[in-house]
């Protein structure tokens, strides 16, 4: 029986990984994820093993990593980003390294993760393997398909009903799912959902709005919006965002991954290609905002109605909503080229090559 580990820095993680452990489970594997601490929000990691009978293990800290997987060999170890330990480290862990990237972004990191020497990368899209395999010719990429999305297109995701969020079912749905840097958040103010009264608006904030000081202000932007009749904030314990993108007519973002998986559904989204830059981000440190997102970004223009400002964004959800075709030959495009497959099987081409 293989044995295989799931690296599981945050939350987050679990929706790419979770399609790809069920059918592992179903081919005869077995699966145990691995979590970090982080205050407050590990009750939630262990209920939702628990209601889906899934092993997992606790490290202490995230330093005891490369010591648990040394002594504790497996088959395989799947992760989502940059192991938390050295190259000279993993020479000594027998298991082999896969990685499925946390998101399909457009933030430089995607593809700087794979300077890592991970044994093999399950990539998304001939575009991006090719991409990847020019950067790093000695790695070895293949292309899958994003496996998060699977249960949007193999129909096995929960349905949520949008009375039971607070929302009025006779109206349109906006998902707005802004990253938490660069981020639009504060380029909005409280008037947010009056703006949007015509419609629902769900509010799903990256997990790192909700779990790291430095993003307060956007926490506190979050509670004023959540006093609003047409406001369903998502709490840190919705971390999957696949129920809410089921069950809207479009998507609001900024740079973030979202953007990808949503137009992949082939409904209309509005980029805010507007950001709130840290003072080490602007004027002649622009650079390092640049450095940061890829130019992959640009790719936004071509599937997305783009707002150049906070004023711009309700006339752009408008026309979106009453144009929902508008754009739909690039969005399909472009999803085969950034996101692959979108067929449902990602995660048994994922689960085949690590049982082969």
């Amino acid at each position: 029986m293989k044995h295989i580990y799931f690296d599981t820095q945050h939350l987050y993680y679990l929706p790419q990984y979770l399609p790809v452990a069920e059918k592992l489970i179903k081919s005869g594997a077995r699966c145990t994820f691995i979590f970090y601490p982080e205050a407050g929000f590990d009750q939630i990691k262990q209920d939702e093993m628990n209601r889906l009978n899934l092993p997992y293990h606790f490290l202490s800290d995230p330093t005891e990593a490369f010591k648990f997987y040394r002594d504790n060999p497996a088959d395989w170890i799947i992760f989502g980003n940059r192991p938390q330990f050295t190259v000279q480290e993993k020479h000594h862990i027998t298991s082999r390294f896969a990685l499925m990237q946390h998101g399909i972004g457009p933030k430089a990191c995607y593809y700087d993760v794979s300077e890592y020497p991970f044994d093999v990368r399950f990539v998304e899209g001939q575009q991006r393997q090719a991409r990847l395999q020019e950067r790093f010719p000695d790695a070895t990429f293949v292309d899958t398909g994003y496996a998060k999305l699977d249960p949007l297109f193999d129909d096995s995701s929960p349905v949520i009903k949008l009375q039971d969020l607070g929302l009025d079912p006779a109206k349109q749905t906006i998902l707005y799912a802004p990253t938490f840097y660069p981020s639009s958040i504060e380029h909005f103010d409280d008037q947010l959902p009056h703006w949007l009264s015509n419609y629902n608006l769900i509010i799903k904030p990256h997990y790192f709005s909700f779990t790291k000081a430095k993003y307060q202000a956007q926490r506190d932007l979050f509670n004023l919006w959540e006093g609003a009749d047409n406001v369903y904030l998502a709490k840190v314990e919705d971390y999957n965002l696949l129920a809410f993108m089921q069950v809207s007519d479009i998507m609001l973002s900024d740079a973030s991954s979202a953007i990808f998986e949503f137009a992949a559904l082939n409904k209309p989204v509005v980029w805010c290609d507007f950001y709130r830059t840290r003072w080490g981000y602007r004027g002649l440190l622009k650079f390092r905002l640049k450095k940061r997102l890829d130019p992959d970004l640009l790719l936004f223009n071509q599937i997305c109605e783009r707002a150049d400002s906070a004023k711009q964004v309700v006339e752009k959800v408008q026309y979106a909503l009453q144009h929902p075709a508008h754009q739909q030959a690039e969005r399909l495009r472009i999803t085969d080229e950034m996101v692959g497959a979108t067929d449902g099987q990602c995660g048994d081409r994922i689960c085949e090559y690590l049982l082969r």
